[in-house]
């Protein structure tokens, strides 16, 4: 059994935790330095994730006024196209 958790972790279970301990010191020591927390991770994906939910309707939006600006000139030339080249 220890030969396969050794395995699983990449080195004896101690050296593994100490491996951990002092690597979540020095994140631990650099995000409270940037005065960061775990929660603020949490927050930033969610407005990334909100931002651009939001941008994908924006740019919806646009489209469907450029669309009707293009219209307002596309439809009447059309029809003017159309009566005059039913005539001939």
């Amino acid at each position: 059994m220890s030969g396969k958790l050794t395995r699983f972790l990449g080195d004896t279970p101690g050296r593994t935790v100490v491996k951990l301990i002092v690597i979540s010191f020095i994140v631990g020591a650099v995000m409270s330095a940037f005065h960061w927390y775990p929660i603020d991770v949490v927050y930033a994906i969610r407005d990334f994730l909100v931002n651009v939910w939001n941008l994908g309707f924006a740019a919806l939006g646009r489209f469907g006024d450029y669309l009707l600006l293009g219209a307002v000139i596309v439809v009447p030339v059309f029809l003017v196209m159309r009566v005059l080249s039913y005539r001939r």
